[in-house]
C-alpha cells in the first residue's frame, strides 16, 4: 500500500504561494508527457474552431441571449429552451475542456527539467489568447453576430492554433540555436507561403461574413459585400498558395533538402488538395451545412500544416554541453 506523503504547513503555503513552482519541485513528467500534453492543446484549439462552425451552421449563435449567462436569469438553458440554446451553451463549455488541456500543457511544461521557459511561456500566451477570445465571443452574442467581430473571432482562434502548433513542434526539438536547413531563398519562399496563407485565411472569414449562414435563423447583419466576388477572391488565394507550395516542393527535391522539409511540404499540399475539393464541391452545392463544416476544420489543418513547414525549415538541437576551458585543463594537468 502507497504511504500518503505528511503535508505540512510549510508546504501548504509554498502551494498557494505559487502552485506551479509546488509541482515542479515534487512532480518530473516524462518528454512524452509534455509532448502529450501540448499535442492536446493543439487538438482542442482546432475542436473549438469545429464546435463554433456548429454553432454558427445551425444557426444557434443567439441560443443564449446573453453573456457570460446564457440568459438574464440562467446560467444554463432552461427547460423552455431549445436545441439551439444547447449548441450555443456546449460550445461555451467546451471552453473550460480547452482551458484544462491548456493548464495541463504548461504544467507539463513548467515540471519538465531542466526547465525550459520558452516552453511554460508558450503555454501562457494559449491561456491569455482563449481568455481574450472568451471575452470577444460574449461580445459577438452582445452586439448580435456583427459580421466583423465574428470574423475577429475566428482570426483569434487561428493565433491560438499557431501558438499551439509552435509548442507542440517544440516539445520534439532542443533549446539551442536554430540551424537553417535550407538556403535564403528557399526561407523567403516559404514566408511568402505563410503571408499567402494569412491572406487567404481572412479572406475566408469575409467570405463567411457576407454569406448566407449568419449564425442565427433571425435576420442578422451581413458585410456589405458581393459573396460571388468575394468567394473568387478567396479561390484565386487558394490557388496562388497550393502553387506556391508544389513549387517549394519541387525546389526542396531539386535541391536534395533534408527529409522533414520535404514531408511536411508534401502533407500541406495534400491537405490543400483535399480542401479544394471539399471548397468547390460547397461551393457549387449552395453551401450544405455539413462541407462547410468540413471546410472549416480543413482551414485549421490547412493553417497546421503551413506552420509545420515553416518551422521545418529549420531544426533546433539540445544546447551543447559546457566543455573545460583551457584553465581546467592546465589544473588537471597540473594535479596529474
Amino acid at each position: 500500500m502507497v504511504r500518503v506523503p505528511n503535508v505540512t504547513h510549510a508546504d501548504a503555503v509554498a502551494a498557494l504561494r505559487n502552485p506551479l513552482s509546488f509541482i515542479a519541485a515534487r512532480w518530473t513528467p516524462k518528454p512524452g508527457t509534455v509532448r502529450r500534453a501540448a499535442l492536446s492543446a493543439l487538438v482542442m484549439s482546432v475542436v473549438i474552431v469545429v464546435t463554433g462552425g456548429a454553432v454558427r451552421l445551425t444557426g444557434s449563435g443567439l441560443g443564449c441571449p446573453t453573456w457570460p449567462k446564457c440568459t438574464a436569469n440562467s446560467l444554463a438553458p432552461t427547460g423552455a429552451m431549445n436545441f439551439h440554446s444547447a449548441i450555443e451553451f456546449g460550445n461555451r463549455m467546451l471552453t473550460y475542456v480547452l482551458c484544462a488541456a491548456i493548464g495541463w500543457a504548461i504544467i507539463a511544461a513548467r515540471s519538465e527539467k531542466p526547465y525550459r521557459r520558452s516552453l511554460t511561456r508558450l503555454g501562457w500566451v494559449q491561456f491569455w489568447l482563449v481568455m481574450s477570445n472568451a471575452v470577444l465571443g460574449g461580445i459577438v452574442v452582445l452586439v448580435g453576430l456583427n459580421p466583423y467581430t465574428v470574423a475577429a473571432h475566428f482570426l483569434l482562434a487561428s493565433a491560438l492554433i499557431a501558438v499551439a502548433t509552435v509548442m507542440w513542434q517544440r516539445t520534439r526539438e532542443g533549446d539551442g540555436a536554430p540551424r537553417p536547413l535550407v538556403g535564403r531563398p528557399v526561407q523567403q519562399l516559404v514566408w511568402f507561403l505563410v503571408a499567402a496563407s494569412v491572406l487567404l485565411i481572412a479572406v475566408g472569414t469575409v467570405v463567411t461574413g457576407a454569406g448566407p449562414h449568419a449564425g442565427d435563423s433571425r435576420e442578422v447583419e451581413r458585410m456589405p459585400l458581393d459573396w460571388e466576388t468575394v468567394s473568387k477572391l478567396h479561390a484565386v488565394l487558394a490557388w496562388i498558395v497550393v502553387t506556391l507550395t508544389f513549387a517549394l516542393w519541387f525546389i526542396l527535391k531539386a535541391v536534395d533538402a533534408p527529409k522533414s522539409p520535404l514531408h511536411r511540404t508534401r502533407e500541406l499540399f495534400l491537405i490543400l488538395l483535399s480542401q479544394g475539393v471539399i471548397g468547390y464541391v460547397q461551393y457549387f452545392t449552395n453551401l450544405p451545412e455539413a462541407l462547410v463544416g468540413l471546410h472549416m476544420l480543413g482551414s485549421a489543418l490547412v493553417w497546421i500544416g503551413v506552420l509545420r513547414v515553416l518551422l521545418a525549415m529549420r531544426e533546433r538541437p539540445e544546447p551543447a554541453a559546457d566543455l573545460p576551458g583551457p584553465s581546467a585543463e592546465v589544473t588537471v594537468g597540473t594535479r596529474a
